[in-house]
């Protein structure tokens, strides 16, 4: 549960002149759908190597929360959230920035969600574990499981932890974005019922990513996260499936990577491949034909510092798209 409210003015923590916070994204989920009973939605996290900042400005004097840019309204109902658990009169200033890109399936709204948690506490001297945040945002919306430092199976309707995974090796993909937003509370809203041998095939899909991430198995978690994005494509078209998943065969790749409910479907790859630039290469000229841009991103792996690059990502006025990346591995990704 959340910490309960400080109940006298004698205790309410003095705030310090600003909060920080920070939160990674992913991309997309190594698997997402639904398992046999009541609740069984779930997504396992692939945590990446950018992220989401939070500074919280306290003003004592002040009643309401305000935040930059004026879109983030949920974040501006989780850091009243967190002030009324707290127990702290008055309001502050939120600003949201980072370099995850909104709509595309990288986790940019629970990333800010997390890092206005953790910021806010910090400006009160305050810090949440993983279970406290999950319930400070239960009730704002659906959430990935960023609050957690490794690969975890979510119950991202209910904000809920189902599983730990444990972490893998660094992994690096190569992904291509079909353009556009997708609003991810819209689409759970409206998406179709998973049957009841799917939801079957989910929980075995779910054993064997578990096992394989326990082994550091990266062919079984490619081949994992490769069926999911094909059982998502009969729910929605994916335009570039078939390429992806040809290029993924031709450079000898682990398999392919999805946003579910985003823009992006990516190659999957070893980081220490030692042939890695030319398959980027490779990959790169083979998405010419589909249009739209081609990035590289970097996951979160055992032995990395998870927290932000030092000096810590800027915070900026909204958040930026994800640049294309001209060599295989950018160096401004590697921890």
């Amino acid at each position: 549960m959340p910490p309960s409210p400080i109940r006298s003015a004698a205790d309410v923590p003095a705030p310090a002149a600003t909060g920080t916070g920070h939160a990674f994204g992913t991309f997309g989920e190594l698997l997402q759908g639904a398992l046999p009973g009541a609740d069984g939605d779930f997504l396992v996290t692939f945590p990446l190597a950018r992220w989401a900042t939070a500074v919280f400005r306290p003003r004592p004097g002040g009643r309401d929360v305000h935040v930059v840019p004026p879109h983030k309204g949920k974040s501006r109902r989780v850091a009243e959230t967190v002030l009324d658990a707290l127990g702290v009169p008055g309001g502050g200033l939120l600003e949201l920035g980072g370099t995850l890109p909104e709509g595309k399936g990288m986790a940019s709204s629970s990333a800010d969600l997390v890092a206005t948690v953790r910021a806010v506490g910090a400006a009160f001297g305050r810090s949440f574990t993983p279970a406290e945040t999950e319930d400070l945002l239960r009730g704002v919306e659906p959430a990935d499981g960023v609050m957690y430092d490794e690969i975890v199976c979510f119950h991202h309707r209910a904000v809920r932890l189902g599983r730990r995974l444990g972490t893998l090796p660094p992994l690096a993909v190569v992904a291509h974005d079909e353009g556009g937003q997708v609003d991810t509370v819209a689409h759970n809203r409206s998406a179709a019922a998973v049957g009841a041998g799917e939801r079957r095939e989910y929980a075995r899909l779910l054993d064997r990513l578990a096992d394989a991430v326990a082994a550091g198995d990266l062919p079984a978690v490619g081949a994992v996260a490769t069926r999911s994005a094909e059982l998502n494509t009969a729910r929605r078209a994916r335009p570039g499936f078939a390429r992806l998943h040809a290029l993924a065969r031709e450079v000898g790749g682990l398999g392919l990577v999805l946003a579910h409910s985003g823009t992006l479907l990516g190659v999957l790859l070893d980081a220490d491949d030692p042939e890695l630039d030319g398959k980027t290469a490779h990959i790169r000229a083979g998405c010419a034909l589909l249009g739209g841009e081609v990035s590289v991103h970097r996951s979160l792996g055992a032995g990395d510092d998870w927290g932000p690059p030092r000096p810590a990502v800027p915070v900026l006025p909204a958040q930026r798209p994800v640049p294309a990346v001209p060599s295989a591995l950018p160096h401004e990704l590697e921890i």
